[in-house]
């Protein structure tokens, strides 16, 4: 998938980068104001170097830029970025939503694709869809 010049390995880094949750909180601060990496600091239960990695991670990523000014480095969101990473999620959805629809109306019609046979219960319809059940510790949740 190339989401706008941003490539799959792009595209990771986008997804590595926003699965943590200090990582999230940094950049939803970033994009209301720029901050000094030592004022982003103050907050967490961490150290200067921790955020500073977290920053760093941002950085490579695109979600963040950092510019010098004096003595602190300023950091700031890159709104073009995260527009990508949105863009990215409306793609797979717009192809999650494809896939369930063709099997929706396919159920309704009681027809199969071809070469399967029939899919109501069978082994290839829980390919398609997944397993009836969800794995044991998700059921009792």
């Amino acid at each position: 998938m190339v989401v706008d010049e941003l490539t799959e390995e792009a595209v990771d880094g986008l997804f590595h980068a926003l699965a943590d949750a200090t990582r999230r909180d940094i950049l939803r601060r970033c994009a209301a104001d720029e901050h000094s990496v030592s004022r982003l600091a103050q907050p967490y239960p961490m150290t200067f170097a921790a955020v500073q990695k977290h920053v760093a991670v941002l950085e490579r990523a695109g979600l963040v830029t950092k510019e010098r000014h004096g003595r602190e480095q300023l950091v700031r969101s890159d709104a073009g970025t995260v527009a990508r990473a949105r863009q990215a999620l409306d793609e797979l959805e717009t192809t999650w939503r494809g896939r369930v629809d063709r099997m929706s109306d396919l159920l309704a019609e009681g027809t199969e694709p071809e070469g399967l046979g029939p899919l109501v219960g069978s082994a290839q319809a829980r390919t398609l869809v997944g397993p009836a059940d969800p794995p044991g510790d998700l059921r009792d949740a």
